[in-house]
């Protein structure tokens, strides 16, 4: 898409993408370059593109600034083979800083990345199969699909459909292998990099991010709704796939004191077969890439295209541009969302095994070294290992046989794979995103400070006499959503150092947004402010009634939203 001149002047982000749609940058030159710690500021929006956020510790801001880097690997619906999983884990001995993040898009991070062994941990990653291309940037992320294994042939189908999906979406640029893989900078003489625009997102590539995602109902962990484009699979007990309902403009991302932006969930637009899938999340991609506000990148997203035109405009423009005409949507269902934690048994009658990993950091403490458990398992019994969006881990394909030598192997490990051993339900049903100390956006804690504050609601849960409820629980370090916290039954939003927005009100499918209660609340408060709340829905329940189905039959009618 050209930048046009006569509406609202295009973003900063915009000029830099059109003058060089390679995304190449002076990226190359920076890593060859001993002496830079750093790149320049035009590349760090390349980078992103690349999988890459230049970072700094800000514990040690005082001290100066360190910088560091985040290199996310791109994994299509969270599947590793084995030997991927190995190759991971070594890289993140050896480049990182010997954890691995499972991200809320199914993805791992590797964290505290010196300059210098960029290339190599890149490279290496490429050499296992993998990728980062296209974990960041303004072009489409990770594409999520259900990682639970599948009871049916159905699963495999949706599977299939989302590495289809994920492909299709790809930029095009050869300048990541360039980089990356040759070790060179692109030859921008060469005409067809001269010349270079992306088949699919054109010479500036999409206004925002956009983010893609497939679902099997009744279990929603996916958070489908959250996404810019879903496809909800429908079928049949025996597997068959007769297609897949369309979803639309979902987005978690918000600022705050900025009124223009908010939580959205997704409009459900229609129905499509299945062998059109591809056709269509190019062409939702495209309606993005033609009709996104390039001007505001906090107006940017998808979702404002369908909040300012309406789905109606939107299912008529994607049939104009896929050249046939959605069905109606079919019926579907979802229950309830989160992992299957413990063993459980596959279809094909081998064994699964569920693992929380806390905010999702894998690695090794005193007492739990998740970390080598994770390898020592998956080097002797070969598990398929699948990444969740609730930041979790599960390890497929198993042997009956198998359960007790791998049980045991954990519990020397000092890792537990009963369910309640594991975590709390409060526990394993929250997240958190990254926030401090790498994440430049946070304004509060999050993966460092939510298990504490698990542990204090745990305690008052008990003494109001709700011990072993679930709530669905997520924290974030600022607006912009990563843990998706506007879907949670309950949620803090950082708001600055140690002050949290809390909103309440989400449910256990994940279909309704939560609605903002407290615009600042002090972390040690937090126990305090919830404690009238939960002492009323321990006493005003109904049978089963969850916290966030209470607060959406009993608060939200006598308390209007509080504003920030």
């Amino acid at each position: 898409m050209t930048i046009s001149t006569s509406a609202a002047k295009p973003s900063a982000n915009e000029f830099i993408k059109q003058r060089d749609p390679t995304l190449s940058g002076t990226i190359a030159q920076t890593l060859a370059d001993g002496q830079a710690d750093h790149f320049a500021e035009d590349d760090l929006q390349f980078l992103k593109f690349h999988g890459i956020y230049q970072q700094d510790d800000r514990d040690l801001r005082k001290t100066g600034k360190k910088y560091i880097f985040m290199v996310r690997c791109r994994i299509p619906g969270g599947l590793l083979t084995p030997a991927q999983y190995l190759v991971c884990d070594d890289l993140s001995s050896r480049y990182a800083n010997n954890t691995m993040r499972v991200t809320s898009r199914q993805g791992f991070q590797f964290h505290g990345v010196a300059k210098g062994g960029l290339r190599a941990l890149v490279k290496e990653i490429n050499d296992a199969l993998l990728g980062t291309l296209a974990a960041c940037g303004d072009n489409n992320r990770n594409v999520m699909a259900p990682p639970t294994p599948p009871t049916n042939k159905l699963g495999e189908q949706v599977q299939e459909h989302a590495r289809r999906a994920a492909a299709a979406v790809l930029p095009r640029t050869r300048a990541y292998h360039s980089i990356w893989i040759e070790g060179v900078p692109l030859d921008l003489e060469d005409p067809a990099n001269k010349d270079f625009v992306d088949p699919l997102y054109g010479k500036t590539y999409l206004p925002r991010k956009f983010k893609i995602a497939f679902a099997i109902p009744p279990l929603n962990d996916i958070d489908i709704f959250t996404n810019c484009c879903g496809f909800i699979a429908i079928g049949d007990g025996s597997g068959k796939l007769f297609g897949y309902n369309l979803t639309a403009g979902g987005g978690m991302a918000r600022s705050h004191g900025n009124v223009a932006t908010f939580p959205r969930m997704a409009d459900v637009i229609g129905f499509l077969p299945p062998e059109k899938v591809v056709d269509v999340a190019k062409a939702v991609v495209t309606i993005h890439r033609d009709f996104g506000d390039r001007a505001d990148r906090k107006h940017a997203r998808l979702k404002y295209v369908l909040e300012d035109r309406g789905a109606r405009w939107f299912r008529e423009e994607l049939e104009r541009r896929i050249n046939f005409n959605l069905a109606e949507p079919m019926p579907f269902r979802f229950e309830r969302q989160g992992d299957a934690f413990g063993w459980n048994r596959q279809a094909d009658g081998r064994l699964f095994l569920g693992l929380f990993i806390e905010t999702g950091r894998i690695r090794d403490r005193d007492g739990w070294r998740m970390k080598t458990a994770l390898r020592e398992v998956v080097a002797k019994y070969q598990p398929e290992v699948h990444l969740t969006p609730a930041n979790n881990v599960i390890l497929a394909n198993l042997a009956a046989a198998q359960r007790d030598e791998i049980t045991r192997v954990f519990a020397e490990h000092g890792v537990q794979t009963e369910p309640e051993r594991q975590g709390s339900i409060l526990r394993r049903a929250s997240m958190a995103c990254v926030a401090l100390p790498t994440c430049g956006l946070a304004l509060a804690e999050a993966e460092r400070y939510l298990p504490d504050l698990i542990t204090r609601l745990e305690g008052l849960l008990a003494e109001v006499g709700l011990g072993g409820q679930e709530i669905a629980i997520r924290m974030t370090g600022c607006p912009n959503g990563c843990a998706r916290p506007y879907m949670a039954e309950i949620a803090f939003v950082g708001k600055a150092p140690g002050r949290y927005q809390v909103w309440l009100g989400g449910n256990e499918a994940s279909t309704r947004l939560n609605r903002l209660y407290r615009d600042v609340v002090k972390d040690l408060d937090i126990v305090t402010e919830l404690r009238p709340l939960f002492t009323r829905y321990a006493k005003e329940r109904v049978t089963d009634e969850r916290f966030g189905d209470w607060v959406a039959r009993v608060l939200w009618p006598a308390q209007p939203a509080a504003t920030d």
